[in-house]
């Protein structure tokens, strides 16, 4: 084997695997002087071989055949951008029994099994790398596990999804229905024929499970994470919000307080002077909290050919640093701390709530009354007209409340006879705690 060159099997020739061809391609040399050795694509991995791929001289390197990259003794890292569960997995975990290191934009898999994946590298000595599975081109996991090694992360929380955030942001800036601006990001190639992975937040649930497990060392896993999407949220939240002074995000958190933590995805109300507030397209943010560092936020491009590549390409550059230096497989560290969940009744937030009710005398007194028995304050109120005065609309935002009292209410205020809907509820950022 040629000491001066390393050899890549590529899992994948799709967008963004196209996407790491054309950058190892063309910037070669600055990766040869960064890393130490010429990288080269030595075998690519694809479905079917006689498609036809816009990159010059790379037909004799395409297989159907997994065995030519997994058996290659020259072969030192696998590329993986296939894509799922399996056969990714299966594919990893034999490459890593045969020593090869791994470098991979598989959210699914990692956000599924990384625990598994993680353990398995340290046992053969291997690096894992997964920048590009979260936010693109945002080095959001190197500066966790690299900038945040001295601090201790209490807060996670951001826009991990470009898709739902592109259809947000129309909504809110030019009053347009969900329905009418989804099938806009279809056609923009923004959003999938079948959006659901994306608009029902099972995405972004994947990104903040990883996200989670890396800052605070702890398993989660995508069961762990309380999930809701954006399909229900209308042209209407969204004004009412921005009267009270709020933008309307898909937001992903991971709190931790003292050791018990929670991790969620779900629309919130977003205060307009919060930085998050401002990210508009498609683009992502991660604001990060540290004990000692305070306040910081990421900001780019979520996906993209090249965005993702770029991750994915600067992840391959360190493992070869890394064997530079012999110190491969020395920074795979599995989750190590005991993983304890908070119940409904630690997870705190603000409430913003939207309820049709008859328009009469002590209506809204009713309503506070409930929210009192369950210490739930009003922070603000507005109450409009509906139907010609037979029934008013009221938008509430409260002070913090548990998930547990909140769910109480909402159960309550669908038994009340002066209640005609429980139009919608949403989570509020910013507050007393925060």
């Amino acid at each position: 084997m040629d000491k001066q060159m390393i050899k890549v099997g590529l899992m994948g020739f799709g967008t963004v695997g196209t996407g790491v061809v054309r950058l190892i391609q063309a910037h070669q040399e600055d990766l040869q002087k960064q890393a130490g050795f010429a990288i080269k694509i030595q075998k690519i991995l694809v479905k079917d071989a006689a498609k036809y791929r816009n990159i010059p001289l790379m037909d004799h390197l395409v297989t159907t055949d997994p065995n030519e990259l997994l058996d290659d003794p020259d072969i030192d890292i696998i590329v993986e951008v296939i894509g799922g569960v399996s056969p990714a997995k299966e594919y990893i975990l034999g490459a890593l029994e045969r020593g090869k290191h791994i470098v991979t934009a598989n959210k699914d898999l990692m956000a599924l099994h990384g625990g598994e994946i993680l353990q398995k590298a340290q046992e053969n000595r291997c690096d894992v790398f997964y920048e590009a599975s979260v936010a693109g081109g945002i080095p959001i996991l190197r500066a966790l596990v690299e900038g945040f090694s001295s601090d201790r992360i209490t807060k996670m929380m951001g826009i991990v999804n470009g898709t739902t955030n592109y259809i947000l942001t129309k909504m809110s800036q030019e009053g347009s229905n969900y329905a009418d601006v989804l099938k806009e990001a279809q056609s923009l190639g923004y959003a999938e024929a079948n959006p659901s992975s994306d608009v029902e937040g099972f995405d972004a649930a994947r990104k903040l499970a990883i996200l989670a497990t890396l800052g605070f060392h702890v398993p989660i896993k995508l069961e762990h994470v309380d999930v809701r999407g954006i399909s229900s949220v209308n042209k209407e939240d969204i004004a009412y919000g921005k009267q009270l002074g709020y933008e309307m995000k898909l937001i992903g958190l991971a709190q931790r307080d003292k050791d018990a933590i929670e991790v969620s995805v779900q629309p919130t109300m977003v205060p307009k002077s919060h930085p998050l507030a401002s990210v508009n397209g498609v683009y992502n943010a991660v604001y990060v909290h540290g004990e000692a560092v305070g306040e910081t936020m990421f900001y780019g491009p979520g996906a993209g050919e090249l965005p993702t590549a770029m991750a994915v390409v600067s992840d391959l550059v360190t493992v070869v640093k890394n064997r530079k230096l012999g110190v491969n497989g020395h920074g795979m560290i599995a989750p190590y701390k005991e993983q304890i969940l908070k119940d409904d009744s630690q997870k705190l937030s603000k409430y913003f709530l939207r309820i049709v009710v008859a328009d009469q005398r002590g209506v809204l007194a009713q309503i506070t009354q409930l929210l009192a028995n369950e210490n739930i304050s009003l922070e603000q109120v507005i109450q409009q007209p509906l139907n010609e005065g037979a029934q008013a609309e009221i938008i509430m935002v409260t002070h913090m409340a548990s998930k547990l009292d909140m769910d109480h209410v909402l159960k309550h205020m669908e038994q009340m006879e002066i209640v005609t809907e429980v139009k919608s509820y949403y989570h509020v950022e910013g507050g007393d705690k925060n």
